[in-house]
């Protein structure tokens, strides 16, 4: 990777497109430290340092670069527009209007884009409501006045879906006149700037006298460092399926008779299911804490915050099974082994030792099966186990087992091997323009 950005920074396009997406990077961090008028950012500290492990909170926090925490202007950062695309995605599955959409080539896309757009304003407007309805007057100054606070709350609302929509539109700047993956990028940045913050007040307390953080930062590094290892082996680890083109002749030519294979990635959905599975497991832990209900609220209550809540056991099983089920579920939108069967057979392909047609779908739909399977359980045990650890590793240093998420490396790992796949493309693109 080091070598890839070292040949782009010699050229002058990818250089100037590079200083482009740092420029826009930059201006998403300062606006994750301004701070909205109006807003208390105390409200939002303290739900987010309460909680520990994969809460939906500190997920949302890491992703914003902690501009959650800070009550800052992105605090929403692009959660609704993820969101949106969640949604959309699903729908595009179940709607015949929108899968001829998404067929349509660019035409299409850009129609689907406008239409995650829409629907990413729609839920950052629910999603700013709801927050300063669940807050109340606790996350509100009254700067306009105490009689005027409904004055007050309309503005933060405001301010707030305007940042979600400031930094869509950052995103699309630098896709379009950057690196590319622009939202990629922006939620890469958010999650390594909270990491960061949280080294530095570790580093912070050693200097201070306090040895135990010491061992406790050594320990927690270790373990980082094998689980980063773990997740870039099995994210570029991919299954190869050789086939075998037969010879053609046509005319006084030749055709075919060339090897190819289809690969086939162990974990093809990403960090897909694990984020499909966080929203759904903690919507309920959410809507209570916006609500106020408490631990105290009732056994319901109680129950819900031990067992089901963020941490408990209950939880990891459901979130476990909920990552299996979008695992095979979001295998089955990429991959169609009967689509790829026909291709091959159309093309005069086979796979050596199956038979074209039948046999070939259902032996890559065996395949298939057996992949996703081993990369839905790769992603559970990433979502569920290291977090668990980390919360022993790492004593009481509650900031870091928040900052350092499993799913965040995740993410962190899947956006870098993305970007430096682009710059890759985009050299080579350069190297053709300039042989021609």
């Amino acid at each position: 990777m080091f070598k890839t950005l070292s040949s782009a920074l010699k050229s002058r396009d990818i250089r100037k497109k590079i200083l482009i997406t740092l420029l826009l990077l930059l201006i998403y961090r300062l606006g994750c430290y301004l701070p909205i008028p109006g807003l208390e950012p105390s409200a939002y500290a303290g739900a987010v340092s309460s909680e520990s492990g994969a809460g939906i909170l500190t997920l949302l926090n890491a992703v914003t670069g902690s501009a959650l925490a800070n009550g800052a202007f992105f605090a929403l950062g692009v959660t609704p527009y993820i969101n949106a695309s969640i949604i959309m995605q699903l729908l595009t599955v179940g709607i015949p209007a929108l899968e001829r959409l998404s067929k349509q080539g660019d035409d299409g896309k850009q129609k689907i884009n406008l239409i995650t757009k829409i629907v990413a304003l729609v839920l950052a407007i629910a999603q700013g409501v709801g927050i300063v309805l669940g807050f109340g007057t606790d996350l509100l100054a009254p700067i306009f006045g105490e009689n005027l606070i409904w004055l007050t709350a309309i503005f933060v609302i405001v301010l707030l879906i305007a940042g979600t929509c400031f930094t869509m539109w950052i995103g699309d700047r630098i896709t379009e006149q950057g690196v590319g993956n622009g939202l990629s990028l922006i939620i890469f940045v958010g999650i390594i700037s909270t990491s960061g913050l949280s080294l530095a007040s570790s580093v912070g307390s050693i200097f201070k006298g306090n040895l135990n953080a010491l061992w406790e930062l050594l320990g927690f590094l270790a373990l980082a460092f094998v689980i980063f290892a773990l997740i870039v082996f099995v994210d570029m680890a991919e299954r190869k399926i050789p086939v075998q083109y037969a010879k053609q002749v046509k005319g006084r030519k030749m055709y075919g008779g060339q090897s190819s294979h289809i690969p086939l990635k162990v974990n093809a959905s990403g960090v897909l299911p694990i984020i499909f599975a966080t929203a759904i497991i903690t919507f309920p832990n959410l809507i209570m804490q916006l609500c106020g209900v408490t631990r105290e609220s009732g056994w319901f209550a109680k129950f819900y915050y031990d067992y089901i809540g963020a941490g408990g056991v209950i939880y990891s099983i459901l979130v476990g099974l909920l990552i299996l089920f979008f695992a095979y579920f979001y295998a089955q939108i990429q991959f169609n082994p009967a689509d790829v069967s026909l291709n091959i057979q159309q093309q005069g392909g086979f796979i050596p030792g199956i038979r074209p047609g039948k046999p070939t779908t259902e032996y890559l739909t065996k395949v298939t099966r057996r992949i996703t399977l081993f990369g839905a359980i790769f992603l559970a045990f990433i979502a569920i186990v290291p977090s668990i650890i980390f919360r022993y590793v790492a004593g009481g240093s509650l900031g870091l087992i928040n900052a350092f998420t499993a799913t965040g490396m995740l993410i962190v790992v899947s956006v870098a091997i993305e970007f430096n796949t682009q710059l890759e493309a985009q050299l080579m693109m350069k190297r053709h323009k300039n042989i021609l």
